[in-house]
């Protein structure tokens, strides 16, 4: 690390390495929340539920290249070094959003026209696989003593950041344009923002420094020893993936599913759907670095478990109640709760990734649960949903997942505090 970034005050570095985090996250969230238009453009189908769903499971197929991405951008960033790795993460994040906002609709060019927005939701999650872990493991390697939950909860508080950009934009667009010009063309407004953003972030990332905790380690593994310390490791990167489960699926539920759960199920207007997800965002931001740094002072157990019993336990009441009162007021109440719930098991859970991994292989590691977590389960979180709702004809049926999804992140916290006794760069602190 050169002087003049050793001078630099620590919130600058947090921008630089969170920047392109922001842009990740607002690519994918913008997909969610125009996951109507999308389907009407790319998906025509007589059936609006058959036309969506394939909307939605294409915006999950995007997360299963994620597992890919981890390995193999995560063992080139293990191996290379963080600053270089997250140059390249943006570098694929920029194609693929690129192909979704220009690419004709079906009706101009038939098959091609899915199968080319298909390709850019695969850019997207091979260059998501590790963009999180290499941010969080970047933010953990700064931090300063006692404060690392704090710095790292800021890899999640800026994917708030776009959810607020992108809910806002998106109220803006629905108050201004007619729901035929959004359809037609509005839509692709906020993926042609995302494309005009990439030169600025771009510039912001390139002026990033190593980290010191990499440049002083003399050995560093190739993607041979990198797999071998995966598949050594496989317990921990399992219970990894299960702890993350409970944080990827609450998540997409309550920003990317929210404004379909509200036009579809609440028959409440876009708009207010929307502001209720920039409120969420909001809570969020606010709720992470608050629990991240209390983490810090008391331990991330008690905070892992205390949250997730708290979701197992009220997260079905909470939805049964909005269904039966559906109402703006009472849909930002819920989302708010869930908002609080999420937020700060997520300010304990991502630090705490970063310290059960093996050092040498922290960002694939790292990468590596996220993205099994987020492809196996919470990108399809709004298909799931979706399909739940409609098999059980219960409004409320999207809540079972979210507890089924506590129950994993419970189970993983509790049997990894056993495990790992003495977590890689923790502070001691009680349990």
């Amino acid at each position: 690390m050169n002087p003049k970034d050793t001078q630099s005050p620590p919130w600058v570095a947090v921008l630089r390495v969170t920047s392109g985090n922001f842009l990740e996250m607002y690519d994918f969230i913008v997909y969610g929340l125009y996951a109507s238009f999308i389907a009407a453009t790319f998906f025509p189908e007589g059936d609006e539920f058959a036309s969506e769903m394939k909307a939605l499971v294409t915006f999950g197929a995007g997360f299963l290249m994620r597992p890919l991405g981890a390995i193999i951008l995560g063992a080139y960033i293990d191996r290379k070094g963080r600053r270089i790795g997250l140059v390249l993460t943006l570098g694929l994040m920029a194609w693929g959003t690129l192909l979704i906002a220009f690419v004709p609709g079906y009706a101009a060019i038939g098959i091609a026209a899915p199968l080319l927005v298909l390709v850019g939701r695969l850019l997207q999650g091979f260059s998501a696989g590790v963009e999180l872990g290499g941010v969080s493991v970047y933010l953990a390697e700064i931090s300063t003593p006692g404060n690392k939950g704090f710095y790292v909860s800021f890899q999640s508080a800026s994917q708030q950041i776009a959810v607020v950009f992108g809910a806002l934009l998106g109220t803006l667009l629905t108050s201004t344009l007619t729901r035929e010009q959004m359809s037609d063309w509005g839509w692709r407004i906020p993926f042609i923002v995302g494309c005009l953003i990439v030169p600025f972030i771009f510039l912001i990332r390139r002026s990033l420094a190593e980290t010191g905790e990499f440049l002083a380690r003399k050995e560093r593994p190739n993607v041979r020893q990198i797999l071998e310390s995966m598949v050594e490791n496989w317990q921990i990167v399992v219970l990894g993936t299960l702890m993350v489960v409970m944080t990827t699926v609450s998540f997409y539920m309550i920003t990317a599913y929210t404004p379909t759960f509200g036009k579809n199920v609440l028959k409440l207007p876009d708009n207010q759907s929307l502001l209720v997800t920039v409120a969420v965002g909001l809570s969020n931001f606010c709720w992470l670095p608050i629990m991240g740094a209390v983490s810090d002072r008391i331990g991330r157990k008690p905070v892992l478990v205390t949250f997730t019993i708290l979701t197992i336990l009220t997260a079905y009441p909470a939805m049964h109640w909005l269904v039966s009162n559906p109402s703006f007021g009472n849909l930002l109440a819920v989302e708010l709760w869930l908002s609080f719930l999420y937020g700060s098991y997520n300010g304990a859970m991502v630090v705490y990734l970063t310290e059960i991994m093996p050092v040498a292989v922290r960002t694939a590691g790292f990468s590596l649960a996220y993205s099994l977590a987020t492809a196996l389960f919470g990108g399809f979180t709004p298909a799931i949903a979706t399909w739940l709702i409609h098999a059980t004809q219960n409004g409320a049926a999207p809540a079972i997942w979210l507890s089924f999804a506590a129950c994993c992140g419970l189970f993983a916290v509790l049997m990894l505090t056993r495990r790992v006794q003495n977590p890689v760069g923790a502070v001691p602190v009680p349990n």
